[in-house]
């Protein structure tokens, strides 16, 4: 054992032992397609429990199998209503359908907690569908990180379509789109609508547009205007087709289904190395960031980098001077990331 590891005590020990056994014996039964053992992981993923990071370690092999897609757009153009027939439509095909909705209880949002999502109640009883929750918190980069790990959850447990459904058109569901393969932008006629989904950047993200509630007044000058935006883009790659739809009455549903089959098929057929390379290093650069970050919190609350929090506190300390004493000091920063703390159980 290297002199600067902090050894544990035989009750450390046997409380890391317990934690493995725990959470070997969560991941057999959600091996074996347990969807209370999914909720269970969701759960400890969303409060960022100990041992969450674990979980995704060890299941990550088992991911990217899934299309992700992305519903975002206005609020009150309808996404949950074609989220709700989108379902019925992957069912009727066979495949297996998860919905992760962005709670509208958010801060940046408002709104009811679940909203209209009350009418995807249709199908819980259905072994075949998942619907789950997330409520953001206030908190961006963390909400991200949550959702990201979620789907990985949702893509091992064997999930064909993952659905994220998102509330509106802010930051918050902009970062969320980029776990999408996917990213279907819903819109309405009314005026000015597609001047808002420009401005909010989504006409570069869309791979599929949809124009809800067609039967009003305006449909066919926004799907004009949203082409136009299509046709402006430069290169040569996906052009994200503009479709009408009813979702209420389910007219055009079809469509979409089709639009989001095609994109997945030309995503899988044009796979770029480097940028799969560059994804790859990013989300690693995020899960490092994010763990440092979480281990630290854990390791202070229980007591580590005492001397230096007195120093703080006492104002004998900055934060930044604080901070590069504890990262050039290999010893500090061992003994602070390897607290008991954060290998405690959950």
């Amino acid at each position: 054992m290297p002199a600067e590891s902090r050894p544990y005590s035989a009750e450390s020990t046997a409380t890391v032992q317990t934690t493995d056994a725990r959470l070997d014996a969560l991941l057999k039964r959600f091996e074996a397609g347990e969807m209370r053992a999914l909720a269970q992981m969701i759960t400890m993923v969303e409060n960022r429990a100990p041992g969450s990071s674990a979980i995704i370690e060890r299941i990550y092999a088992q991911t990217g199998r899934a299309q992700v897609v992305g519903i975002t757009g206005p609020p009150g153009a309808g996404k949950s209503t074609l989220v709700n027939h989108l379902i019925a439509k992957y069912r009727a095909l066979g495949k297996k359908i998860a919905i992760l909705a962005i709670d509208p209880s958010s801060p940046f949002s408002g709104g009811a907690v679940l909203g209209d999502r009350v009418r995807m109640t249709d199908h819980y009883k259905d072994a075949g569908v998942y619907i789950r929750s997330l409520a953001s918190r206030g908190s961006h980069g963390g909400l991200s990180r949550a959702a990201r790990e979620i789907v990985k959850l949702l893509d091992a447990y064997g999930s064909d379509v993952i659905i994220i459904e998102t509330v509106g058109v802010g930051q918050t569901e902009l970062s969320i789109m980029d776990l999408a393969d996917t990213t279907v932008v819903v819109t309405v006629p009314e005026a000015g609508d597609a001047v808002q989904v420009m401005k909010a950047g989504l006409n570069e993200i869309a791979d599929v547009f949809v124009v809800n509630k067609a039967d009003r007044e305006g449909a066919d000058r926004v799907k004009a205007e949203l082409e136009l935006g299509v046709h402006l883009r430069s290169g040569d790659g996906w052009r994200p087709p503009v479709l009408l739809t009813q979702a209420a009455i389910d007219q055009g549903v079809d469509a979409v289904v089709s639009a989001i089959a095609k994109h997945g098929e030309y995503i899988r057929a044009h796979i770029d190395p480097a940028r799969e390379s560059e994804r790859r290093t990013r989300e690693f650069v995020e899960v490092l960031s994010a763990e440092l970050e979480e281990r630290t919190a854990r390791a202070v609350a229980d007591g580590g980098a005492r001397g230096v929090l007195d120093e703080i506190a006492a104002g004998k300390l900055n934060p930044y001077s604080a901070a590069r004493r504890i990262i050039e000091d290999r010893k500090s920063l061992i003994d602070l990331l390897h607290n008991r703390g954060s290998r405690r159980a959950d």
